[in-house]
């Protein structure tokens, strides 16, 4: 009878490969790793902003708007309480705005969960948390697998492995993994390989290893999602439509195109994509952010 391979499937790792991918990654941490404004605290909301702000945006970008972000809205209740306008203002400059908007509609879902517990005579005074659980957390809208294993890991130390960018390459260049591992088996090898009761330095080391020793370039193992050119991309024309709404207060409809340097159906579809993605309104003749 022959046998059946499975593609792709996970690789079974020697306890003794394991230990000593361990103890490296950890040693190497120990004298080299980044001082990062959010590896400062264990508050979660403070750690769910980091996370989503990380999302495809290089640290650098991140520091600066992390602090000015925590300084105007320093718990889920100030957040949530933000206009979208003032939220999306404040994350100019980091792009892929709808996380902004997600990131409030978080805010005020966790915040309406928390007064809805308790005697009404309490419910001013019960300051909102995020839910402690993979499953709370995954209720909440806007919130994927990753970043509430993220959440869980650096704000609790959660015995959880979560896969990102850095931790894919450090961990198939490590191991000799093949570059086409799917999601699942490198679901299984995180798992398998995370030293128990340090999931947060241990992640943090897997970052950090990835972004300063491990690079793509130096290990020629690409990232899955590719960027492309952002000037002059749909992308780049959403940003500038979005940032002259924010300063303009409202525009009209029939002078976006000048503006934007497109003709009315491509100028059309811009609109339409912030619409989509809930960051702008068209009440008749008028563009504002709702």
């Amino acid at each position: 009878m022959s046998r059946v391979t499975r593609p792709h499937a996970a690789p079974h790792l020697r306890p003794s490969l394991v230990a000593s991918l361990q103890k490296r990654i950890l040693d190497w941490y120990a004298g080299n790793r980044r001082d990062l404004p959010w590896r400062r605290t264990t508050d979660p909301y403070a750690v769910l902003v980091s996370e989503v702000m990380l999302q495809q945006t290089q640290v650098a970008r991140v520091v600066p708007k992390y602090r000015a972000f925590l300084g105007a809205y320093p718990a889920l209740e100030d957040l949530a309480a933000a206009p979208l306008e003032d939220v999306l203002r404040l994350w100019q400059g980091l792009g892929y705005n709808k996380r902004a908007r997600r990131l409030r509609e978080c805010a005020a879902a966790a915040v309406g969960a928390a007064r809805s517990e308790g005697e009404a005579a309490a419910r001013e005074s019960r300051r909102a948390a995020l839910p402690r659980t993979m499953d709370g957390l995954l209720r909440l809208p806007g919130l994927g697998r990753y970043t509430a294993r993220a959440v869980l890991i650096f704000a609790h130390n959660d015995d959880l492995a979560a896969v990102d960018a850095n931790v894919r390459r450090v961990l198939t260049h490590e191991l000799s993994l093949e570059h086409g591992l799917g999601d699942r088996g490198l679901q299984a090898v995180a798992d398998s390989v995370l030293p128990r009761g340090r999931s947060r330095d241990w992640h943090n080391a897997l970052m950090d290893y990835g972004a300063l020793v491990l690079t793509a370039r130096s290990t020629g193992i690409a990232p899955r999602r590719h960027q492309g050119a952002f000037e002059g991309s749909r992308r780049w024309h959403r940003s500038r439509l979005l940032r002259a709404v924010l300063d303009g207060g409202a525009l009209r409809a029939d002078s976006l195109p000048e503006l934007l340097g497109l003709d009315e159906t491509d100028t059309s579809e811009i609109v339409a994509l912030l619409e989509a993605d809930g960051l702008v309104r068209r009440d008749g003749d008028v563009v504002r952010v709702p």
